[in-house]
Order: C-alpha cells, then sequence, then structure tokens
C-alpha cells in the first residue's frame, strides 16, 4: 500500500507495463507478418495457369483425346476388315462347292463372278470379262413344247437392261468343245440397299443327261407305237393265214399256209426279242446314270 502510496513508483510501474505490453504487441505482429510472408512464398513457387500457358495445356490435352480416338478408329476399321475377309471367305467357299453354274453380270453386261461349276458347264477356262452374247453364243432358249422361243442371251439383257422379273429358261447349249448340252438358267436381278441395280445373276445346271433320257423315253414311246402295230399287223396276218389253212383241202396250199405262218412267227418274235432288249438295255443305263 506504501507503494501505490508512492506517485513515483506508481507512474514507474504504469510505464513498464505499457513498455511490456507495446513489446509483447510488436512480437505478435513481427511473427504475423512473417507468417503473411511465407505464405506469399509458398504460393509464387506453385503459380497458377496463366492465360498464356493455359491453350497450350488444353491443347495438349486436345491431343490426347484425339490420339485415343483414332486407336480406337483404328481398332474399328480393323475389325470391320477381320469381318469382311471373313465373309469374303465364306462366299467364296459357299461358290465353289456349288454344285450348280453361277455367273454375276455387272451393270455393263460383263462377267464379274463366276464359280467352277460354271466354267465346267459352260466349258470355259475363265468368263470375267466376257458378255453374255460371247458366252452362250446364240443358245437356243426352248418352251414347254421343245419349240425355239428366243436366244438366251436375251434373257438376260431383259433383266438387265429392263428390269424384266426373275426368267427361268431351258436353252440347248454347245461349248467351246463342241460338245450338245442342255441347260437349265434362272436369271435373276441383283437389287441394291438404295433400290438400284447392282448387276444379274444366272443360276445354271446341266440337265443333258436328264434330257437325254427323256428323249430316250419318247424315243422308246415311239418304238412301242410302232412295235405295236407291227404286232397287230402280224397277228392279222397270222390270223388270216390259219383261217385258209382251216378251210384248206389243198395239201400242198395248207404247207406253203404253215410255211408263211412260221415265217411271220419268227419275224415277230425277232422284233418283240430286240425290242424288249433295247428297252432292257435303256433301263440299265438311266439306272446308272442315277
Amino acid at each position: 500500500m506504501k507503494i501505490l502510496a508512492n506517485p513515483v513508483l506508481l507512474r514507474a510501474m504504469v510505464v513498464m507495463v505499457c513498455a511490456t505490453s507495446a513489446f509483447l504487441l510488436g512480437l505478435l505482429f513481427i511473427r504475423r507478418l512473417r507468417k503473411s510472408i511465407a505464405d506469399e512464398g509458398n504460393l509464387s513457387a506453385h503459380p497458377s495457369p496463366s492465360l498464356e500457358t493455359l491453350p497450350l495445356h488444353l491443347y495438349n490435352t486436345v491431343i490426347q483425346q484425339l490420339k485415343q480416338q483414332k486407336h480406337e478408329l483404328q481398332v474399328q476399321s480393323q475389325a470391320e476388315q477381320h469381318r469382311a475377309r471373313v465373309s469374303e471367305n465364306f462366299s467364296q467357299a459357299v461358290l465353289s462347292n456349288l454344285s450348280c453354274g453361277v455367273l454375276v453380270f455387272g451393270t455393263n453386261g460383263l462377267v464379274k463372278t463366276s464359280n467352277p461349276a460354271a466354267k465346267a458347264i459352260l466349258g470355259f477356262a475363265s468368263t470375267t470379262g466376257m458378255g453374255a452374247e460371247d458366252i452362250f453364243r446364240g443358245a437356243i432358249v426352248r418352251s414347254d413344247h421343245r419349240a425355239a422361243s428366243g436366244v438366251l442371251a436375251d434373257e438376260i439383257s431383259a433383266v438387265l437392261r429392263e428390269g424384266s422379273q426373275r426368267r427361268e429358261v431351258e436353252a440347248e447349249y454347245e461349248t467351246p468343245a463342241g460338245e450338245q448340252r442342255f441347260i437349265a438358267v434362272t436369271v435373276s436381278a441383283v437389287p441394291a440397299l438404295d433400290g438400284g441395280l447392282l448387276g444379274v445373276a444366272c443360276l445354271i445346271n446341266d440337265r443333258t443327261e436328264v434330257e437325254q433320257f427323256h428323249r430316250q423315253q419318247e424315243l422308246q414311246g415311239e418304238i412301242s407305237a410302232e412295235m405295236a402295230l407291227q404286232l397287230r399287223s402280224s397277228l392279222t396276218t397270222i390270223s388270216g393265214y390259219a383261217q385258209q389253212l382251216a378251210n384248206s383241202r389243198d395239201p400242198e396250199l395248207a404247207k406253203q399256209l404253215a410255211t408263211d405262218i412260221a415265217h411271220e412267227s419268227a419275224q415277230l418274235d425277232h422284233s418283240i426279242g430286240g425290242f424288249l432288249t433295247k428297252k432292257k438295255a435303256a433301263q440299265g443305263a438311266a439306272v446308272g446314270t442315277q
């Protein structure tokens, strides 16, 4: 209490407290200032993208995305090419193993594709680039009554040039080597996705053996009719001889009539026997071709 009562000591104590407070405040200010300077130093060490560096950063990003898209497109293109090769190989394998011939004509009227069966049936080593007129060379189309009704090349032109519907025809054809053949041809248009025309496809079947068999049957039918007429005539002749023999009292005439009957019977037996032998041989050949 004495100290507080002394004004000098009291003033000294107040000055000391103020000085101490000022000193502490100064230390606190200096510390905060140093911390602020350190924070600014950290920010300057890691600067954010500026207006000048930002387009370059975006450019690099776009380049990386384009490279990724290019890689994906390359993979997709390779997959499409692989599928196309597989599909083409499958189509070629199917065409190569078909028993019927296949010719595909382009819009220019020339052969674009053919299979081995078509070359074998038509007798050409290669048909690529040939026209219908060069391949079929005036082959005559036959109707149901075997009458000529046009040229085979015209049927193909009708579908290709005029846009006609599918046609099925049969024609007599001669190979370049001179072999006569009978072929059945189906001519069909090959449409495009947009409704246009890509070309014409021809399916060719060799019906030579079947046609020969039918003609043999027709010939056998004609021979059978002729044999029936001959048999009837021979039986009528034998019957007449027999009646004369029954009514005859002349030994010489009877002997002559008997000789005539025997001769007519021998001719009849020879004709019938030969006919049956040929028919049996024809049936055996038909079974062999089947």
